[in-house]
């Protein structure tokens, strides 16, 4: 008898790494649409608030409001909401798929605001001096706020890819599949403990591995 017989009689490890190869791809293409488009957000927030480059009460309220909604919704609710969203655009509202939107609609809020963040805590003497020598908004903003930022930028999208684990692992309660869909069905509906166990350890590991790499990218991006 082997090891997995013997003490995780109930797994398949196909399944194991299905699920897995589905969280992975959930966190991954929500990822990078939420950084991309909280980049965006982040930006929009920044240049538009008092002092920015592009002050306008009006504009920040509207995003700002915006951002403080969605990201105060919790998930699971969220989904729900998005039900009629989801299936206009992927067509059902099951698989790794359909969990898409509600994890970049939940997500990018979280990371817009982290970026505003980011963004403020560049030296204003640079943004000026830059801005003194007639640099147009790109260059501003490709060479100087989003390089002056990208730790923190690094250290943001870090904090919020473990959120979108956790969040894909809820989605995989009602259908999205995943590690959270194979320890809600095949562990906790069907009372096998060690799937439970296994899935929860297998996103444990993951979540390690982000921050991990989150660390080390921050700490080289680091110029202090």
């Amino acid at each position: 008898m082997t090891f997995t017989e013997q003490w995780l009689p109930h797994l398949d490890l196909d399944s194991l790494w299905a699920a897995t190869q589905e969280t992975l791809y959930m966190t991954a293409l929500s990822g990078v649409a939420t950084f991309v488009l909280g980049i965006v957000l982040g930006l929009a927030l920044f240049l538009t608030a008092k002092g920015g480059l592009f002050h306008n009460r009006a504009v920040y309220s509207v995003i700002s409001v915006v951002v403080n909604v969605f990201r105060s919704i919790p998930f699971i609710i969220l989904i729900v909401l998005l039900i009629p969203f989801t299936k206009a655009i992927v067509g059902t509202i099951l698989g790794a798929d359909a969990a898409l939107p509600a994890l970049i609609v939940g997500a990018a809020p979280f990371y817009a605001r982290l970026v505003e963040i980011a963004l403020r805590e560049v030296d204003k003497g640079v943004i000026e001096a830059t801005r003194s020598m007639g640099a147009r908004l790109s260059t501003l903003i490709f060479r100087v706020l989003l390089p002056e930022s990208s730790p923190a930028l690094v250290s943001g999208i870090t904090v919020t890819l473990i959120a979108l684990v956790s969040y894909s692992a809820m989605a995989g309660v009602i259908g999205a599949g995943g590690l959270g869909n194979l320890a809600y069905l095949e562990g906790f509906q069907r009372n096998h403990n060690d799937v439970t166990l296994v899935a929860t350890v297998t996103i444990l590991v993951i979540v390690f591995i982000i921050q991990f790499c989150g660390d080390v990218v921050t700490s080289l991006l680091d110029k202090r």
